[in-house]
């Protein structure tokens, strides 16, 4: 197996909107039910993230996998890895291209159109459906009591995957929402940080950032007058 020190870095343009898997349809369709999972409200959601961009990038092949640490482009997988990722995205793309399907089936039984010509409303009842899940209600905090809002439901974050393997479609577009909301833009996602920004989190202009210390950990906690990160000689 090929040392990741060998692999060949290969520089790539980050900011390209260039489809790699998806055809035009399939795009709009992710796009759309992305959306729905991440609604637009108060502030931006997946789509203006342009979390559609990072999924197409992930599936579709190797290129867009290991980000150089400086992120001037991305590692190339070789030998036993890049053949591994190779059948895994394969997997993937054929998840990915019955999912769009499906998406389309059910929305013209329930409402004689495809799921990008459906209402946002309709939407939620397709992805409803194909989630298998009764919907519930966000997990509330009682801000002034302090306690756990008892009618809430929802699982807790510990229930919540940590990879895609095994993941029905549905399961598979939620996890890629997330990721593509809050991971680094360099893969695709989280355009103009807009992700970090609806939580709070200044985080780094650039990966490189990370590299020559202009933006660390402890900045961010001083910034945002984190205790722990005083003084400890200080009262």
């Amino acid at each position: 197996m090929t040392s990741q020190s060998n692999w060949e870095m290969l520089p790539i343009d980050a900011n390209t909107d260039e489809r790699l898997f998806f055809d035009e349809h399939q795009w709009l369709t992710i796009e759309a039910a992305t959306a729905r999972i991440i609604p637009t409200d108060h502030d931006p959601g997946a789509r203006e993230a342009n979390v559609v961009r990072y999924i197409d990038r992930y599936i579709s092949g190797t290129d867009y996998i290991y980000a150089n640490a400086d992120g001037s482009g991305f590692l190339q997988l070789a030998g036993k890895d890049f053949e591994a990722w190779i059948t895994r995205m394969q997997a993937m793309q054929d998840k990915y291209t019955e999912g769009v399907r499906e998406l389309d089936e059910v929305s013209r039984e329930k409402f004689g159109a495809a799921f990008i010509a459906l209402t946002e409303e309709q939407q939620d009842e397709v992805l409803l459906t194909l989630s298998g899940e009764p919907p519930v209600q966000p997990f509330l905090i009682n801000a002034e009591a302090g306690d756990e809002d008892s009618t809430a439901g929802g699982a807790p974050p510990s229930n919540q995957p940590v990879s895609d393997e095994g993941l029905d479609f549905f399961h598979t577009l939620v996890f890629h929402t997330r990721q593509g909301f809050y991971s680094d833009p360099v893969y695709g996602g989280n355009k103009d940080h807009i992700g970090w920004k609806v939580i709070g989190f200044e985080g780094p202009k650039s990966l490189a950032e990370t590299q020559d210390g202009s933006h660390t950990t402890k900045a961010f906690l001083n910034m945002n007058g984190w205790p722990y990160s005083q003084d400890p000689q200080s009262p």
